[in-house]
């Protein structure tokens, strides 16, 4: 049966695929109701023609109608369509379902941002408005170091628009490339000719039947399209093309010239702007139109210019920019109030240099753009107004750049309406208001984040703490991210305050504090080592060769370059150069050259795997090499004056860490391939200055390097020495033990890192062929090449466990008293210890250690251990011989110890001859029974080598290594707290937290909250600092119970 339906009732012509689902269905279920109702009216009709058959026609003859052409067209007369109102209802609403359905297809070929049609780009590129930014953007972001990870921040950070609470049947779903592109020239600086095709956003609206997307859409049958005129000439196609674009752009031209005449209405500066017409020289046209502003196209004042590099009047663009929307008014690119900046120096001299003529009637004076308000000023007698480019004769400078005494002058009227307003409503509050005025204006500019803060401020809660402030709470309470992010989310939901900064805002506090942020140069350029100075955390296996079977494949390091470890050592250290040089009465403004003296340490660490069921097999050793800055003078005529000494040179807080291996210290191969090429930079920076601008003066620094932190076996490893228990017994002298233990006191100072590079070219050439022994007696013990050049000096702490391990020994023997029977027996001498142990455990509280430490080294060296000791020594003659070594002993261990000896002990100092003489004359008659023919390495460099030394340099305590070793519990604490999967990246971590533990920057805020916990301070529950306070106490008790 063949129906057809009114237009009433009828389909719409949208395609079928972008019909609605339940349109479709509505449909199907509209054709099975009429054609059942139509079939029960043609059997009635078929038994109503029975009884009258002229009277009534039947249904299949009736709605035939026959056309013109003969043809038949089926259609339904009016009577037969009569149909339920609760069906026709239900029709109306299907159709507005279908109306819905097709606007909401119309939606999907639109851009979001400008409106414009995906068809209008040939390639149909088209990006969706919520999700994360593609690769390139995301590439691009992260080169501009921008956090931004989706499109609806990124699309409101750059067009100031909400995608977020977007309806699908509202808004489009994707915008256009070329929104895309403008996107990418905001973060981006290369040229980029693209333009917003709009002066303000698109504004969304729900359908209605009068929508402008849908009446704009194409409905109903298509115009046939004719075929082309195949015979049309292409010289009439030609001119046809022409005409075209000459319509065009003279459309366009027009639609330029109707916009700058808006934007002049807009502006209204002719009053208040000199015009072009006052020059005196005839310009170029060029060079008038890049003096004037686009604008108003009147001669610049107070020029400023937009991200685009497009120069206009203050005052003009910021008109346009309220009234006309945030975009430049010559190419439409976005464009806010805060990129406007001052165009180059140069610019404004060539500017100010312009001759004019002065608009006095009376006047034919020529003068300068610069003089030009002090020319006018003589013509205020007269009635006409003159045009006053700016106050001062120079371009008007913004408000904030201005002194203070410039911005009182300019703020003079508003102050006193402002005072005014104050007197008669607020009570002569003016703090109030202007608070509530900036208050509202930030409100105004969708600033609510400032807003909310200044709100906080005046309600007395207070901003939070700063940045540098949280990490230094989160780096010297060892809070893992996700501990403090757990910490900082409960805080802000109690207190409903933001007191702790998330951790976006530490990250970039830590990128000031950290190697790679601070410019710097050399002069000359360092040999071998790269120019660019942000550099930051870069893997120490660079030294090594290509091939993976050179070096083991658990060998992890990381290390900061040198020089801009140095550089970023320095940046932290600058308010203490700037008083150290004010109270040394020394100008501000000396460039140098600065004497700067770095002490370097090296150490292994030992066994650092983790101790949890899984770590690995074998023990996990790590090496760290540091570097501590002790002091910087100044030349000042023939005397080097001191500006900064380290206070506490051993101390864990100056001692920055600079690399970072798990390797063995006694890999020999392994160690000099990781420290070549830092190795290679020292050597590079001893011969040239380095350009930094401390204080915003450029000032130069030359650099001294001693490496004196090194224990006895890493000396001999990296001097290509043999091992401690070789027959050249000290690293200082060429002395063997026979001739040491013969000798104890008179010995000098005789290698040297020169020497020892000679001594290993005669090992390896062997240049007089003789013998192993022969050969090994010329040279000393030099059996490998040496690659760090390192200061003949003592270890003061290992020189205290050294010692210590010998009188620990000492009273074992005495115990057992060797000197009647030297021959005991092995099962004797544990006898002894297990003697001694338990009686130093009962007395002194010493618990039995498997290896010496500096802990049980400094309890065990005192009278009160002799005391114990002697208790289980019979005879009184070896009483007296242990009271006093160990009394001398006592006597000598402050030379070597303290930072300063002739300061802090003269007195131990000056008599230290006379206690070592009696010391090693002890050594020879009542202990001959051990000392007889040998001696200790310490026992042999503290008798003979301590006084040179002392002379040398001042001091052996303040260049020792105790500093490094107490960076071994940081680096287990640090490991702890960046447990990670991967050990590149957690050794990363490790590296980059330690170094900012030991930032004097950050050390000054918890000096200042330690002082402030010291001397009782009060605890308010209003005030926000002392919640941090208390907080930050809690941590530290629960992470010292975890620790």
């Amino acid at each position: 049966m063949a129906v057809s339906l009114p237009p009433s009732l009828g389909l719409s012509s949208a395609p079928e695929e972008i019909q609605h689902p339940h349109v479709k269905f509505s449909e199907w279920k509209f054709k099975l109701f009429r054609v059942r109702s139509f079939e029960k009216k043609s059997e009635e009709a078929q038994t109503e023609k029975k009884d009258s058959p002229e009277e009534r026609p039947s249904l299949e003859q009736s709605p035939a109608v026959l056309d013109e052409t003969g043809g038949q067209k089926p259609t339904l007369t009016q009577p037969a369509l009569k149909a339920h109102p609760k069906f026709l209802k239900k029709s109306f609403d299907d159709g507005r379902a279908r109306d819905k359905a097709i606007h909401q297809a119309n939606l999907r070929h639109l851009c979001r941002i400008c409106g414009i049609s995906f068809k209008t780009d040939e390639h149909n590129r088209r990006y969706p408005v919520h999700g994360p930014v593609d690769g390139e953007t995301q590439e691009l972001l992260r080169k501009k170091e921008r956090r931004v990870t989706s499109w609806p921040d990124l699309i409101a950070k750059v067009f100031r628009i909400d995608v977020k609470a977007d309806v699908d049947s509202i808004h489009p779903t994707e915008f256009c490339h070329n929104c895309w592109n403008i996107m990418h020239r905001k973060f981006s600086s290369a040229p980029s000719e693209v333009y917003f095709p709009r002066n303000a956003t698109m504004v969304w609206h729900p359908h209605t039947p009068s929508c402008d997307i849908c009446h704009t859409a194409h409905r109903g049958l298509k115009r046939k399209s004719h075929q082309p005129n195949l015979q049309l000439s292409k010289k009439l196609k030609t001119v046809l093309d022409r005409a075209r674009q000459a319509r065009q752009h003279k459309r366009s031209a027009q639609t330029r010239i109707n916009s700058k005449e808006v934007m002049k209405k807009i502006t209204n500066c002719s009053k208040i702007h000199l015009s072009t017409k006052l020059l005196a020289v005839d310009l170029p046209v060029h060079l008038v139109k890049s003096i004037s502003c686009q604008i108003c196209e009147h001669i610049l004042a107070d020029p400023v210019e937009t991200s685009c590099k497009h120069v206009f009047c203050r005052i003009c663009i910021l008109r346009c920019l309220k009234v006309m929307g945030s975009y430049c008014p010559s190419c439409q690119y976005p464009c806010f109030a805060s990129d406007l900046e001052s165009p180059v120096k140069s610019f404004l001299s060539i500017l100010n240099s312009l001759t004019v003529k002065c608009p006095a009637k009376e006047c034919k004076e020529e003068v300068s753009l610069e003089k030009y308000n002090h020319h006018v000023s003589s013509h205020k007698g007269s009635q006409e107004t003159f045009v006053h480019i700016n106050k001062g004769g120079r371009p008007r400078q913004h408000l904030l750049s201005l002194t203070r005494r410039a911005q009182k002058h300019r703020l003079r009227e508003l102050k006193m309406q402002v005072k005014a307003f104050a007197d008669k409503e607020e009570g002569g509050d003016v703090k109030s208001v202007c608070l509530t005025l900036f208050l509202l204006a930030l409100r105004a500019r969708n600033e609510h984040k400032q807003a909310d803060e200044l709100e906080a401020i005046m309600q007395g809660r207070g901003s939070g703490l700063q940045p540098a402030v949280c990490l230094a709470i989160r780096i010297n309470t060892f809070l893992s991210c996700s501990q403090y992010h757990k910490m900082y989310r409960t805080v802000k939901a109690i207190t409903g305050r933001q007191i702790f900064q998330p951790l976006h805002a530490l990250r970039n506090a830590e990128k000031v504090l950290l190697p790679g942020y601070h410019p710097f140069e050399w002069q000359p350029p360092l040999k071998n080592v790269s120019s660019s100075t942000d550099v930051g955390i870069i893997d120490g296996l660079s030294g090594l060769t290509s091939s993976v079977d050179d070096y083991p494949v658990d060998t992890i390091a990381k290390r900061f370059r040198y020089d801009s470890a140095l550089v970023s050592a320095l940046m932290d250290m600058e308010e203490d150069i700037l008083e150290g040089m004010r109270s040394q009465d020394l100008d501000d403004y000396l460039n140098g050259p600065f004497a700067v003296v770095v002490k370097e340490s090296c150490d292994g660490m030992g066994d650092v795997s983790e101790k949890h069921g899984s770590g690995p097999a074998v023990p996990e050793k790590a090496v760290r090499f540091s570097f501590t800055i002790m002091r910087i003078t100044i030349a000042q005529g023939s005397q080097n004056v001191k500006v900064f000494e380290e206070v506490k040179p051993n101390s864990e807080l100056c001692c920055k860490p600079l690399c970072l291996m798990l390797a063995d210290e006694s890999d020999h191969e392994t160690l000099t391939a990781i420290l070549s090429p830092l190795i290679a930079e020292r050597e590079a920076m001893k011969t040239s200055e380095l350009m930094l601008e401390m204080g915003g003066i450029l000032r130069n620094f030359k650099f001294i390097f001693r490496g004196t932190g090194y224990d006895e076996k890493l000396v001999r490893e990296v001097e290509g020495l043999e091992a401690s228990g070789s027959v050249y017994i000290c690293t200082l002298c060429d002395a063997t033990r026979l001739e040491a233990s013969q000798n104890l006191v008179l010995h000098s100072i005789t290698r040297n890192h020169t020497e020892n590079l000679e001594r290993y070219e005669v090992w390896r050439s062997n240049p007089y062929q003789e013998s192993v022994e022969e050969l090994r007696d010329r040279v000393k013990g030099v059996s490998a090449k040496p690659f760090i050049e390192t200061v003949p000096s003592i270890d003061a702490l290992h020189c205290d466990i050294g010692n210590a391990a010998e009188f620990y020994k000492i009273f074992q023997l005495e115990i057992g008293e060797v000197y009647k029977n030297p021959n005991a027996s092995k099962e004797e001498r544990k006898r002894w210890q297990a003697t001694l142990d338990k009686h130093l455990r009962k007395k002194m509280n010493l618990k039995p250690i498997m290896r010496m430490n500096g802990n049980f080294a400094r309890k065990l060296m005192t009278r009160e251990t002799v005391e114990a000791v002697c208790e289980l020594i019979p005879s009184e003659e070896r009483h007296e011989a242990l009271r006093e070594l160990m009394d001398l002993y006592l006597k000598m261990k402050p030379v070597w110890r303290s930072t300063c000896p002739a300061k802090e002990c003269p007195e131990s100092l000056c008599q230290y001859s006379f206690n070592s003489q009696r010391f090693a004359e002890l050594l020879s008659t009542k202990f001959k029974y051990r000392y007889e023919g040998k001696i200790t390495n310490y026992f042999h460099k503290t008798l003979a080598h301590v006084p040179e030394i002392i002379e040398r340099d001042g001091s052996i305590g303040a260049w020792a290594s105790e500093g490094n070793e107490s960076g071994n519990k940081l680096f287990r604490r640090f490991r702890k707290m960046n447990a990670r999967q991967s050990k590149c990246y957690e050794l990363e971590d490790v590296l980059k937290h330690h170094w900012l533990y030991t930032s004097k920057y950050l050390q000054k805020f918890m000096d200042a909250h330690n002082a402030l916990k010291n001397s009782g301070f009060p605890r308010n529950s209003e005030a926000s600092v002392g919640d941090t306070l208390g907080l930050e106490n809690s941590l530290e008790t629960q992470d010292s119970m975890e620790f």
